[in-house]
């Protein structure tokens, strides 16, 4: 339960990155506040990223660097700036309800290019989720149109930042998240300060700062720790109802009314989601022969060499090798799981 409650507050604290980036965008331009936050990102995740025991964030062979390079450029650089222009022009409540759209460019572009499964029941969910943006985009006229559209590209970046990152594994996810906090951010305060003087005062500078230490850092160790001991399925599926607390915390904090468009977008997306999770994939499958370094337990079906003294539910780091395996389970697109069927 304990596990549970944390994944809850990790979706929480995501979901209210939307509401208070809003509110900060009166004194920063995108690109400054874009900056602020993902470096903010890194201090959140520097704890974790730099845990004892683990690989060292900076060692990578030359193809994770080329994959954390482009998630840098997509999830870090990109994705934030159009997500921020989209907030300018629409309410954060909206903005909260169409973010599960990184949900459908993350399939979609594992789908068309890194050989990921999509079925019947993941279909239906990505066109509901569509269905849903496109009812609130509508439901705002053209200011909601082009709201959507900026949305919608930063979905994309950050469906491409996704599936970089699924396939880095010199690195731990919250390694990947200090270096694209780190770097990202400061190429995008640097362009920030460059092009527009500096408009924020202590207050909102610490602030900025502050809001992308916790909901972005931080929810994202709370998220990694709550799926590492649940499961990343069910972890996933609660870190998905962050667009609901991003709905409610900009009626609250922000005093934004929600309206009838915005309760039936809800109810569209949450049957979507539904049908998003109970889509898996089962068939016999062939392991090759693999080595790399992540993180793993060694009950997981993939992992059985040993350690001496050490119990099996028990996560560690370290490069091992993979023997060639053939068998068949349910599972989802990940290190182990990248085929054609």
């Amino acid at each position: 339960m304990f596990y549970v409650l944390l994944a809850l507050l990790s979706a929480a604290l995501f979901g209210a990155a939307t509401p208070l980036s809003k509110a900060l965008l009166t004194s920063f331009s995108a690109f400054q506040l874009a900056g602020l936050l993902y470096l903010g990102a890194a201090m959140g995740a520097a704890t974790m990223a730099f845990k004892k025991g683990q690989a060292q964030p900076w060692r990578m062979d030359k193809k994770n660097l080329i994959r954390l390079s482009g998630a840098v450029l997509c999830g870090g650089v990109m994705a934030p700036i159009f997500l921020l222009l989209g907030l300018k022009a629409a309410s954060a409540a909206s903005v909260s309800l169409w973010l599960p759209l990184e949900l459908v460019a993350t399939a979609f572009l594992g789908r068309l290019l890194f050989r990921d499964h999509l079925g019947t029941f993941g279909w239906l969910g990505m066109l509901g989720v569509v269905a849903a943006s496109a009812l609130l985009s509508l439901g705002e006229g053209t200011a909601g149109i082009k709201a959507g559209l900026l949305i919608l590209a930063a979905c994309l970046c950050w469906g491409f930042d996704n599936n970089f990152t699924a396939l880095i594994d010199g690195i731990t996810p919250a390694q990947s998240t200090f270096w694209k906090g780190s770097v990202a951010g400061t190429i995008n305060l640097g362009i920030g300060l460059v092009t527009q003087d500096f408009g924020g005062t202590m207050a909102t500078t610490f602030g900025a700062l502050g809001v992308g230490a916790v909901s972005y850092g931080a929810s994202i160790v709370l998220y990694i720790t709550a799926a590492q001991n649940i499961g990343a399925a069910r972890g996933q599926m609660l870190f998905a109802s962050s667009p609901f607390f991003g709905i409610l915390l900009s009626a609250l904090f922000l005093g934004e009314s929600i309206s009838a468009v915005q309760l039936a977008a809800v109810a569209g997306l949450s049957g979507s989601l539904v049908m998003v999770f109970r889509d898996r994939h089962d068939h016999q499958h062939l392991h090759e022969e693999l080595d790399h370094e992540h993180s793993h337990r060694h009950d997981d079906g993939h992992h059985r060499h040993e350690h001496t003294g050490e119990r099996e539910t028990i996560r560690l780091t370290h490069r091992h090798r993979h023997r060639p395996v053939a068998h068949g389970h349910p599972h989802w697109p990940d290190l182990h799981h990248r085929h054609d069927q």
